[in-house]
């Protein structure tokens, strides 16, 4: 029923012309519409996302989004390159110092934006 359709996740914002700089300036998204005060990203392969304004942005300790990517040290350094600090997660039998681990097939990098939401960049492995 509900899998047939696009899926798109919300990005809560408690500030959103902080968060509106950090999408469009810091990880070049371009808005593609507005409604009700939060505005619409489209991404590759017909997905997107929702940022919005909540006084409960960031308030979640898991992860709100993740983009599937063919090359995740290269994402990573493109971002690191911006600014964008990324998290340090101890995974069973490894770390991550800021950078990409490889956990159950896939290479992974979490990171924050400007509103404490926990995004992360997913490959493969």
């Amino acid at each position: 029923m509900l899998q047939r359709h696009p899926m798109f996740p919300y990005l809560p914002a408690l500030d959103m012309p902080r968060a509106r700089r950090f999408y469009e300036g810091t990880l070049g998204f371009r808005p593609s519409g507005e409604q009700q005060g939060g505005v619409y990203y489209t991404c590759g392969g017909g997905t997107g996302c929702f940022l919005y304004p909540t006084p409960n942005a960031g308030t979640s300790k898991a992860s709100q989004a993740f983009w599937h990517v063919d090359d995740a040290e290269r994402e990573v350094a493109e971002l690191k390159a911006k600014g964008v600090v990324f998290e340090d997660y101890d995974m069973p039998g490894q770390k991550s110092p800021g950078g990409v681990v490889t956990v159950g097939g896939a290479k992974a990098a979490w990171f924050k934006d400007s509103e404490g939401n926990i995004l992360a960049i997913v490959q493969d492995a």
